[in-house]
């Protein structure tokens, strides 16, 4: 199959998965919000917050073992796969013990003693805290086997999985209904147990599929250091990342409670759901990427970077575009009463959004090289600056929103970051890219936000038909201005084919 047939069918495949996973989690996070009320919601969202922030070790392993199986399946090198596989799944194993120690000794210390709980919920929240930490456990020690699903492609296998996955939370959302107890402790309780079943499921799959799964236990000393080397460098990116997210919900507790919590945790609900539609896009050309890379095939390599990120700002401008005009009527609709503050938060975060999501291409770029550490240097410490930012601007008196211009004003200078890098890694020149994505970029986004403002004037905003007229205007543009002749003839022959 080709490369191009093979990103149109995954693409198919992930976006399938993604409406309805997507449907179902919304829905899903009005019943718990309603189950829970707002404090209890925000009581999850920082406990969880807290635990994802150990999770660093994690994320910097993840893009490492991704990089590295897809690398060995480009050269299809067998017995290379399957000793990454051991070699990745005996670190995510050491990972796992590592973040365990501190979310049990550093991470409970500051769930009892810093964070701002009511009184009579610090019970809950160690026990939901102790759920999210065995939650967290278990993903960690998932990761090979998701990455290698992701590098063969078999990407209708992840969705339907991912699937299965939001069917059993829905199922046992609705049993939250009728339990009588402690909803709080009982949803975690919930996510767990749903984590722990599709681990299994992940696990069988891959062993029966795929030989690389089988584990064996194997200490090559000069693999280890390379692999840990390259993770090494992943791993202040991955620190700088989870520190900006989770951090970020940490310090609005610190100075606004657990309400402001709440409408944090619902933005990023909102943001999860809207990133699926690039991310499903970008997880299926991500291989083809790193692929071209280790066959040598730079030329096709800057055609998929350069012609993904202007997809994917498109894709998500599509979107984007008419929650931000629509914002109070589509939050409305979903929770009924949404927490304060969660309409500004929604709005600025997807924003941000915006202009993170041509980065994307960029980054698995940029980690197909290898040549990692400058770049880890550079950009985890703009994105690292986001969280001191903040905080300096609330202890001055900011509005809990202004979080929110720190991450948008640092998502833009990395992204600037990145090109550079790229003309030197790479040879992929700044020109040849801004020509290819953001002189179409810009013009799309300035004709969507002059149409929406006349909108506007005619006071045709937050509406059933408000909605309907901005998709409309938004997949108006994106298609006829957005997308060259040789966009639609690309995509014309992922359809034929």
């Amino acid at each position: 199959m080709s490369s191009s047939k093979t990103i149109a069918k995954n693409t198919l495949f992930l976006y399938f998965r993604m409406f309805l996973v997507m449907g179902v989690t919304l829905y899903m996070s009005r019943i718990v919000l309603e189950q829970l009320g707002v404090s209890d919601f925000g009581i999850y969202s920082l406990v969880g917050g807290i635990v994802a922030l150990f999770g660093f070790l994690n994320s910097s392993m993840s893009s490492a073992t991704q990089r590295y199986l897809a690398f060995d399946l480009g050269k299809k090198d067998e017995s290379r796969l399957q000793k990454t596989f051991s070699v990745t799944l005996t670190i995510h194993i050491a990972i796992a013990v590592i973040i365990l120690f501190f979310a049990e000794t550093i991470g409970l210390w500051y769930v009892n003693n810093k964070v701002v709980l009511p009184p009579d919920r610090l019970f809950a929240a160690n026990i939901v805290y102790q759920f999210s930490v065995l939650t967290a456990l278990i993903g960690i020690i998932q990761v090979p086997y998701d990455s290698l699903i992701i590098a063969y492609e078999k990407m209708n296998v992840y969705a339907y999985i991912s699937i299965v996955e939001v069917c059993l939370k829905l199922g046992l959302v609705f049993l939250l209904v009728v339990y009588g107890g402690d909803k709080l402790i009982a949803y975690a309780a919930m996510m767990f147990l749903v984590s722990l079943i599709i681990r299994i499921a992940y696990q069988i799959y891959c062993r029966r599929n795929y030989k690389a799964s089988k584990y064996s236990f194997e200490y090559d000393k000069t693999y280890f250091k390379e692999l840990i080397s390259y993770s090494g460098w992943n791993l202040f990116g991955g620190l700088a990342s989870v520190s900006r997210g989770q951090g970020i919900n940490i310090v609005l507790n610190l100075f606004f409670g657990t309400v402001v919590n709440a409408a944090y945790g619902l933005t990023l609900q909102v943001q999860s759901a809207v990133n699926q539609f690039v991310t499903n896009f970008q997880r299926a050309v991500n291989p083809q990427i790193i692929k071209t890379y280790s066959e040598g095939n730079l030329e096709r390599m800057h055609k998929l970077v350069i012609q993904s990120s202007k997809f994917s700002f498109l894709l998500m401008l599509l979107i984007i575009a008419p929650i931000l005009f629509n914002t109070d009527f589509i939050l409305n609709l979903w929770l009924k009463n949404p927490p304060q503050y969660t309409t500004i938060f929604v709005q600025l975060s997807l924003i941000g959004v915006l202009v993170d999501c041509i980065s994307g291409p960029l980054m698995v770029a940029v980690q197909a090289t290898g040549k990692i550490k400058n770049y880890q240097i550079l950009i985890g410490s703009l994105i690292i600056l986001t969280l001191p930012l903040a905080a300096i601007w609330l202890y001055y008196g900011g509005k809990p929103a202004v979080v929110f211009y720190s991450i948008i004003l640092i998502n833009f200078l990395s992204l600037i970051s990145r090109l550079f890098f790229l003309k030197a890694l790479l040879n992929l020149k700044i020109s040849k890219f801004l020509k290819g994505t953001f002189l179409r970029i810009v013009l799309v986004s300035a004709i969507v936000y002059v149409l929406f403002t006349l909108l506007k004037e005619y006071n045709l905003s937050n509406g059933w038909w408000s909605l309907i007229i901005t998709l409309l205007i938004s997949a108006f543009c994106v298609l006829s201005i957005g997308l060259s002749k040789s966009d639609y003839v690309l995509l014309k022959s992922f359809i034929k084919k």
